[in-house]
């Protein structure tokens, strides 16, 4: 049993600045407050952070961790299956590999929590997992199996696939097998219910599209788009679909923001820091999430490391508050708006009872270059500090 108390607390809820104390046990958070007293917490290990900083544990909505293994090239890379262009029975969890070098780095540098899972090879691609930071196994570390199933549309299938002589080559077609598979996805599905209410024999198995009828039950997409038109495709076939979705990338959306705001549908933003390695991303710029909230369109950011390796996070956080995003709403996308957009949000992302106790205690600014975390705590126990390739 742990308070910390005289820390300037971050909750992400109704504390966000101000000097607080926490209260954690059996790996949960158990109070939260501003007024501390020794008296109520007289049997707990109590540390002063003498104002220091206190967040939740950052959240990663998403990135290859794990699956795309630091320092390793082919023996390493779990990220596409580039044999075809639908595979919607894949599952990130499948790749985790808890050895990858990149988990601890992640760890050390506050991020508690990751979504991991598939890349954009494929039109549909696989799976997401939401996993902890630290743990022998994948068993160990992950907390939802499925988080949301992934789509692509744009340069990235057009261009795996041309170069093998098959379709898609296009955005057309891109767009076309999605609305193909979600159309026999969708009647598979209505065979199920019909069977399910006994109303119909039992359909012939089919992993694929068992796999995918997953999200006309409630399984949330991401759905890769960088360009506007491709942002609006999007848009049009969760429409056309009635999907639970976000878009992931949007590095266009910021030319568009009356449309996304329109659309109901989120964003996860990123990445942004870095060059511009393809046409795609030209328009890219830290001004987006700006104006994105200027609109009012929920959005998250993301490193999709290994592109932004996630120890970058708060960096490429503070460059979007440096190009006028607030401090507080750039904190949000990197806690509770990514937890939320990943539907993790009963579990992370803010500090309030009943979450877990995924802390960091900050030895400065969050924003600031030379801060690093004090400890990082992870469902209440704290991590061995990580310096120069060893814990210290």
């Amino acid at each position: 049993m742990i308070v910390i108390k005289n820390a300037t607390l971050f909750t992400m809820e109704s504390i966000n600045g101000e000097n607080g104390y926490v209260a954690f046990k059996n790996g949960k958070i158990e109070k939260t407050g501003r007024t501390f007293s020794s008296d109520r917490f007289k049997e707990y290990t109590v540390i002063d952070a003498k104002g220091a900083a206190l967040t939740p544990g950052l959240v990663e909505a998403h990135c290859h961790v794990g699956i795309a293994e630091e320092g390793i090239m082919f023996e390493g890379n779990d990220l596409n299956e580039t044999t075809d262009p639908v595979y919607p029975e894949l599952r990130g969890l499948d790749s985790v590999n808890p050895r990858d070098k990149a988990f601890e780095t992640t760890a050390a540098s506050g991020v508690t929590t990751v979504v991991s899972g598939p890349g954009s090879a494929n039109i549909i691609g696989g799976t997401f997992a939401a996993m902890k930071t630290i743990g022998d196994t994948a068993e160990q570390m992950v907390f939802v199996e499925e988080t949301a199933m992934k789509m692509a549309l744009g340069e990235n299938p057009k261009r795996v696939y041309s170069g093998q002589k098959r379709s898609p080559s296009t955005r057309m077609a891109n767009a076309a097998i999605l609305r193909e598979w979600l159309h026999k996805a969708k009647e598979y599905h209505e065979e199920w219910r019909a069977f399910d209410a006994g109303k119909a024999d039992k359909p012939a198995f089919n992993m694929k599209l068992h796999s995918l009828k997953r999200v006309f039950e409630g399984m949330p997409v991401k759905i890769h788009a960088h360009r506007s038109d491709d942002i609006m495709t999007a848009i049009r076939i969760v429409k056309e679909f009635d999907l639970d979705a976000t878009i992931e990338h949007a590095t266009e959306a910021h030319l568009i923001p009356k449309s996304v705001k329109e659309s109901g549908i989120p964003v996860i933003l990123g990445p942004t820091l870095g060059a511009r390695g393809k046409y795609e991303t030209s328009q890219r710029t830290f001004q987006s999430a700006a104006i994105l909230d200027k609109h009012e369109v929920p959005f998250s950011i993301m490193t999709d490391h290994p592109v932004v390796t996630t120890d970058n996070i708060l960096v490429q956080a503070a460059l979007f508050v440096k190009s006028g995003l607030s401090r507080q709403k750039a904190l949000e996308a990197i806690t509770i708006n990514a937890a939320r957009l990943s539907g993790i949000d009963d579990r992370v992302g803010s500090i309030a009872p009943g979450k877990d106790a995924d802390l960091v205690l900050w030895d400065g600014d969050p924003f600031d270059i030379m801060t690093r975390p004090k400890t990082v705590y992870i469902e209440g126990k704290a991590l061995a500090r990580f310096e120069g390739g060893k814990h210290v």
